[in-house]
């Protein structure tokens, strides 16, 4: 009968069943080649009978790995990070390796004593759009296999989205509806994500004559969006470039409870393609980035690197494009 719960049977419970060492059971479930066949299956149904669950810190001891990754994301409402999860845990799945989920706040993660308690039960780690400095990431990079994604810190391997395509497609949509005055508006922290985008949006509208303002919101929130809105009204702008879909949906909510008309008096453009986009009225366009491909070929990059591949400065670009749905459209003066 298996033990319960709180009686967590042991190596020693289940050699003593098997009726062998130990160290023939610890063989026997870490490199099963070492052991015949029939001591392999007692030691199999003794470790069944009992409800046996390797320790996987304990089977890291001969081989130096866990088959544990480790998964940090921002503390954030962006809904576009499931979809990382989810990829990611699949991928590592694939492989028999399982992921540890971190969420971390500015450089809370690595003050506290959680960075460096993960590090030590991970065999590599994923950095999705880390606020951290560069040389805290080198500083990790140096300790165990580094990835990022939406970051590029040289000497460590990233992917990343390859902004300036879908941006310059938006841009040059808006020029074309005569839009002449459009407001960026950017999510706050200034990220290295936010502040690429600004600078792909500048040199869009500077190659089409157009006349760009930046407009920094307190949240990268449904609610920042809408706290942002006055302040594109201020500016005189007649179309907006967003950092996030949650950005942009704020602020299409605010600026229709002010009367105005989207896309008519204002047309709106979001970033990430989260699935709320399509379900909005009118639904929101967007420039649109596979959060899942960025993620698939992260955890695939960094599986090979645990596994002995050298990938220093490697960085691999996922293609962005411009979706238009109804809430981008032709300038009207008001």
């Amino acid at each position: 009968m298996a033990k319960s719960v709180h009686s967590r049977a042991t190596i020693y419970d289940v050699a003593r069943m098997a009726g062998v060492h130990p160290s023939t059971v610890s063989r026997a479930l870490s490199t099963p080649g070492r052991v015949n066949a029939g001591t392999k299956k007692r030691i199999d149904e003794a470790a069944a009978e009992l409800g046996y669950l390797a320790n996987p810190f304990a089977r890291a001891l001969p081989t130096g790995r866990t088959n544990t990754l480790g998964l940090l994301i921002p503390k954030t409402q962006n809904p576009a990070f499931y979809d990382v999860i989810c990829t990611a845990q699949q991928v590592a799945a694939s492989r028999d390796y399982a992921l540890s989920l971190h969420v971390s706040s500015g450089g809370a993660w690595t003050r506290s004593g959680t960075g460096p308690r993960l590090m030590e039960t991970v065999d590599g780690l994923l950095l999705v759009s880390p606020d951290m400095d560069d040389d805290t990431i080198r500083d990790l990079a140096d300790a165990k296999p580094v990835v990022l994604v939406n970051r590029e810190v040289q000497g460590v391997p990233s992917v990343l989205p390859d902004i300036s395509n879908g941006l310059n497609q938006a841009f040059r949509s808006l020029a074309a509806s005569g839009h002449r005055e459009i407001a960026f508006v950017a999510a706050p922290g200034d990220s290295w994500m936010s502040r690429r985008r600004w600078e792909s949006a500048s040199a869009a509208s500077t190659w089409l004559g157009l006349r760009l303002h930046k407009v920094y919101a307190t949240k990268d929130s449904t609610d920042g969006g809408r706290e942002a809105a006055r302040s594109v009204r201020a500016c005189g702008a007649t179309a907006v470039v967003a950092d996030s879909d949650l950005l942009a949906i704020g602020l299409m909510q605010e600026l229709h409870a002010a009367g105005l008309g989207i896309p008519d008096h204002v047309s709106i453009i979001g970033s990430d393609d989260i699935l709320a986009a399509e379900f909005t009225s009118p639904p929101l366009s967007t420039i649109r980035c596979s959060s899942e491909a960025c993620a698939a070929q992260a955890t695939a990059l960094l599986l090979d690197i645990v596994h002995g591949a050298s990938a220093l400065d490697t960085v691999i670009t996922v293609e962005t494009e411009f979706v238009m749905r109804g809430s981008n459209g032709r300038f009207t003066s008001m």
